[in-house]
């Protein structure tokens, strides 16, 4: 046992004796190599022992350089003398909040802290969802600054007074970017096409060169976007965006944005955190630094319906950040936790960083490349005359796919499975735009020849399996509603049947789903249900004009449409008529 306890020793002890020389060996490399720094390039030590950099110690081309006079009367005098001319601007700490106010009122804006969004349940209408306090309004005055607890290192922020205030009539002359592009911009994309490789280090040419286009673009219908490269800071506590003016510049912009793609609607945009995007020549000193482009959006609006959730995020965040692949920095405004969990997936194959939640961050980010806002075209499409790379939503059809690991790319012709049937999944509900006759409608496709599968989709349901379900079916059918929103997981060329309830409602439900369908390469078959398949009959008269004339109650507004409708009305499918559509989705199989 002596020798067995020997030897062990003895490897004990010459594994030990190879870690110490291997750490010996990294600490002489670490010193040489600080030694080198040192000697060769003293202005490489930018930060102080607290982890933040000072004023004066900054490289001009990361930060605002103060000049500060060694008497500090001077420098107090300058102090008040910018506050006097600036109508009172606050001089704040980073951590200290400030006042909330109506759009009518003047003063400094407060932070208020949010609670995150609970769960919705399954019955709330997501339109009445609790709102988010709004933040800035577009008469405030007052801005935030920052204190570093050196009376000599204070940095006053312009007020809103010092600049112009785009209103939504200068909107579409201003905001317009324009189409050619000079060498200076052809040399910023090379230099972010060139970072997305992993070859990535600051760039000083960045923070002087002119970005020559507006900072936003509010030309779009649908949504606001802004976008600039440089030398730009984000402050989510101050809710504000700035673009540091390279000097010489005569820059002067101010921007309001509430960065969730339903422009005009106000409900919606009630609940969003408006972000103030300016340019300037003075801004509080980074706290931290960014190699990546950032993209700041908000989750709050309709989110947590389910076509909501990709109309209004999914898809225009795969527009406008798939081209970085996965080198950005998402920040969210408005963010509700359970809602980034449930499409936790999806934001891994974004992002390769964590998400900022926005309205709780109080770090100021530095960055070369914002973008503010996100690209949104028509409902649950892309437009690929406009979108970054001509992306489409064949692409987004593929993107989500693989991002769930499903295997099917496309439909399998019948017959080249021997002893397969098509499979068909039926899409129910069971509060409205129900089908009252479901089962009757099952026998009717089993005998045709299909496999049905039904399944009912809500926010409840697990994305994952759901999604694994949709990719296995051939056909999948059901009345108009967000649950077919999963036709983003058919595989190519299979098909999708919309059921248009009754009331004149093609031209939406085409507009829903109809377009994109095609657009994804999804054969699509449109059936518009009778007067005698609605449940309304029952609930009026034959006579009655919402049978004679739908389209009037149209211009009562879409909630009265929605109401009278959607809200209210069950689907009795008519077999016979309907046989048909099942019949020549089969056909198509064949092809």
């Amino acid at each position: 046992m002596k020798a067995v306890e020997r030897a062990k020793l003895l490897r004990s002890l010459r594994q030990e004796s190879r870690r110490l020389r291997l750490l010996v060996l990294v600490i002489g490399f670490f010193l040489v190599t600080l030694t080198f720094v040192v000697v060769s390039k003293p202005d490489a030590l930018l930060f102080n022992l607290n982890g933040r950099l000072s004023v004066d110690q900054a490289p001009r081309s990361l930060l605002i350089r103060q000049r500060v006079n060694a008497d500090e009367a001077a420098s107090r005098r300058s102090v008040d003398t910018l506050a006097a001319a600036a109508q009172d601007p606050k001089v704040v700490d980073d951590d200290n909040a400030g006042e909330e106010v109506n759009a009518n009122t003047r003063g400094a804006s407060e932070d208020e802290k949010r609670a995150l969004t609970s769960h919705p349940e399954q019955g709330i209408n997501m339109e009445e969802a609790t709102a988010s306090e709004r933040l800035g309004g577009e008469d405030e005055e007052g801005r935030k600054g920052l204190h570093e607890g050196h009376q000599e290192h204070k940095v006053t922020l312009p007020t809103v007074s010092n600049y112009t205030i785009h209103d939504a009539a200068e909107d579409s002359d201003n905001g317009k970017q324009e189409d050619g592009k000079t060498d200076a911009e052809i040399k910023l994309a090379m230099d972010v096409d060139q970072s997305n490789d992993g070859n990535r280090s600051h760039q000083p040419a960045l923070d002087n060169m002119e970005w020559d286009k507006p900072l936003c673009d509010f030309s779009n219908f649908r949504a606001n976007v802004c976008e600039m490269r440089g030398n730009i800071r984000i402050h989510p506590n101050g809710s504000s965006v700035m673009y540091m003016e390279p000097a010489g510049s005569k820059r002067d912009e101010q921007w309001k944005i509430k960065p969730y793609p339903r422009k005009g609607d106000e409900l919606c945009l009630s609940h969003i955190t408006e972000v103030t995007v300016q340019s300037s020549k003075v801004a509080p000193e980074c706290t931290k630094y960014h190699d990546v482009p950032a993209v700041i959006f908000a989750l709050t609006g309709y989110t947590g319906n389910l076509f909501h959730d990709f109309t209004d995020v999914l898809v225009p965040l795969f527009t406008t950040a798939s081209e970085f692949n996965g080198e950005v920095q998402f920040l969210i405004t408005d963010m509700a936790i359970w809602w980034t969990r449930k499409y936790a997936v999806v934001f891994e194959k974004l992002t390769k960083y964590p998400l900022i939640d926005f309205n709780k961050d109080n770090e100021v980010h530095c960055f070369k490349h914002a973008i503010v806002g996100l690209h949104a075209y028509m409902e649950f499409t892309i437009d690929p005359l406009k979108a970054p790379h001509n992306y489409s939503m064949v692409d987004f059809n593929r993107f989500m796919r693989r991002t769930y690991s499903l295997p099917r790319d496309a439909v399998t012709a019948l017959g080249e499975i021997p002893k397969t049937k098509p499979r068909l999944l039926i899409i129910s509900r069971q509060r409205t735009r129900m089908f009252l006759n479901l089962k009757e409608i099952v026998a009717m496709a089993e005998e045709i020849g299909y496999e049905v599968v039904v399944e009912e989709a809500n926010v409840n349901s697990n994305v994952a399996h759901f999604a694994k379900v949709v990719n296995s079916v051939d056909v999948m059918m059901g009345v108009h509603g967000a649950g077919l929103t999963n036709c983003v997981f058919l595989p190519h060329s299979a098909t999708l049947i919309q059921i248009v309830p009754w009331g004149a409602l093609d031209g939406i439900c085409r507009i829903d789903f109809g377009y994109p369908a095609e657009q994804m390469g999804l054969r699509y078959k449109h059936y518009s249900i009778g007067v005698h398949e609605s449940s309304l009959t029952d609930q009026y008269p034959m006579d009655h004009e919402i049978f004679k004339n739908p389209l009037a109650f149209h211009k009562n507004g879409f909630e009265f449409v929605r109401q009278t409708f959607m809200d209210t009305q069950n689907v009795r499918l008519d077999c016979k008529r309907f046989r048909s559509i099942l019949l020549e989705a089969l056909d198509q199989l064949n092809q």
